[in-house]
C-alpha cells in the first residue's frame, strides 16, 4: 500500500508540476518600453499585431522611463528597454539583465544646450550647468568637457532632473543644461538664442539603447525571444522604407502625442540600427564603437560617480548570441 501511495502521489505531484509548468510557459513576455524613439518603434509592431503573426504571446507596458526601470527590478517584466549604461545600475542594485539586442543608438537627440551668448563648449568655464548627475547626459557633458581640453572642475554642475531642464534654463538659474529629446528640443524652443553646443552625434556610442532581458527569462523563453528579435528588424526595415516610414512615423508620432512631421525631427537624432549595422557593435572591442568597450566607459564613469560601488562583470550583461543567430 505504501509504494502503491506513493507512487500515486509521485504520480500527482508530476501532474501538478507539469500543469504549472504549462501555465506558466503560458504567461506572456512583459516588456516595458517608453519615451525615446528606439523604443517607440516597437510599437509599429503591436499595432500591427505582428507578434501574433510571429507565434509569439508578448505584452508591451507603458512606462515614464525611471518607472519601467523599477518595474523591470520589481520582477513585474521580463525585458526592459534601457539604456547600456542604466542596465548596469539597474543590474547593480540587485536586478540583473541581459543585453540581447541594441536598438539604437543616440544620433543628436542628446544635446548639451547653451543659453544665450554661450557660442560653444569653451565658453561654458566657470557656468553653471544644470544636468542629472550620475545618469547618461552627465556622462555626455563630460565627454563633451574632455573633448574641449576642460574637465569637471572647470564648471559648476547643478542637479536638475532631465524633465525640468527646459524650465531651469528659462529662468536663468543655469548658463546651459543637458538633456535628450522631447526635453532638449522643448528648451531650444522655450529659450530665445540657446543651442545645441555638443550632441551625441558628435560621440556615437556614446549612449546605446537596448532591450535588456532578465537572465531567467532568456534561459526558459530563448526561442520566443529570438521571435521578438525578428519582429524587431521587421519593424526597422517597415521604417526604413521610403513607402511605408511616414505610416511608422504617424503610428510613432500617436504613441507619444506629437505630430508626426515634429517627430520625424526626433528620429532622425536616433541612428536606428538594422541588424547588419548592429551586428559589428556587438563585437567585443575598446572605446564607443563597440557595446562593450561603450558600456566598460558606462561602468567606469557609474563607479567614480559612486551610482554603485563596486564595477560589474561588463561581459555577463551582453548577449550577442540571439542577434548573430539571426
Amino acid at each position: 500500500m505504501k509504494t502503491t501511495f506513493r507512487t500515486r502521489l509521485g504520480s500527482l505531484l508530476g501532474a501538478a508540476c507539469l500543469v504549472l509548468s504549462s501555465l506558466a510557459g503560458a504567461e506572456p513576455l512583459k516588456i516595458g518600453y517608453s519615451d525615446w524613439p528606439g523604443w517607440v518603434a516597437w510599437e509599429v509592431g503591436v499595432e500591427k499585431q505582428w507578434f501574433k503573426e510571429a507565434g509569439v504571446d508578448v505584452e508591451f507596458e507603458w512606462f515614464d522611463y525611471v518607472a519601467s526601470m523599477d518595474a523591470f527590478a520589481a520582477g513585474q517584466l521580463q525585458g526592459v528597454g534601457m539604456t547600456n549604461g542604466d542596465a548596469l545600475v539597474t543590474g547593480a542594485t540587485g536586478a540583473r539583465s541581459v543585453m540581447v539586442l541594441v536598438n539604437d543608438y543616440s544620433d543628436g537627440n542628446d544635446m548639451v544646450i547653451g543659453g544665450p551668448g554661450i557660442a560653444g563648449v569653451k565658453d561654458l568655464k566657470g557656468k553653471k550647468i544644470g544636468v542629472e548627475i550620475g545618469f547618461v547626459s552627465h556622462l555626455l557633458l563630460l565627454d563633451a568637457l574632455k573633448n574641449n581640453g576642460m574637465t569637471e572642475a572647470d564648471v559648476e554642475l547643478v542637479n536638475v532632473p532631465t524633465n525640468e531642464t527646459p524650465q531651469v534654463l528659462s529662468s536663468g538659474q543655469v548658463d546651459a543644461i543637458v538633456a535628450w529629446q522631447p526635453n532638449s528640443g522643448m528648451a531650444l524652443k522655450l529659450v530665445p538664442g540657446s543651442k545645441a553646443i555638443y550632441t551625441s552625434a558628435d560621440q556615437p556610442g556614446l549612449i546605446y539603447d537596448v532591450l535588456a532581458v532578465s537572465p531567467e527569462s532568456l534561459a526558459a523563453n530563448r526561442e520566443d525571444w529570438m521571435k521578438v528579435l525578428k519582429v524587431w528588424y521587421r519593424i526597422v526595415a517597415y521604417i526604413n522604407d521610403p513607402k511605408t516610414r511616414g505610416d511608422a512615423v504617424k503610428i510613432m508620432a500617436s504613441r507619444v502625442g506629437v505630430p508626426p512631421e515634429e517627430y520625424e525631427a526626433f528620429i532622425a537624432g536616433t541612428k536606428i540600427l538594422t541588424l547588419e549595422e548592429a551586428l559589428p557593435h556587438m563585437k567585443k572591442g575598446d572605446g564607443f564603437k563597440s557595446m562593450y568597450g561603450s558600456t566598460q566607459i558606462a561602468d567606469d564613469f557609474n563607479v567614480a560617480n559612486k551610482v554603485y560601488e563596486k564595477p560589474q562583470p561588463v561581459d555577463a550583461y551582453i548577449d550577442p548570441s540571439l542577434m548573430n543567430a539571426l
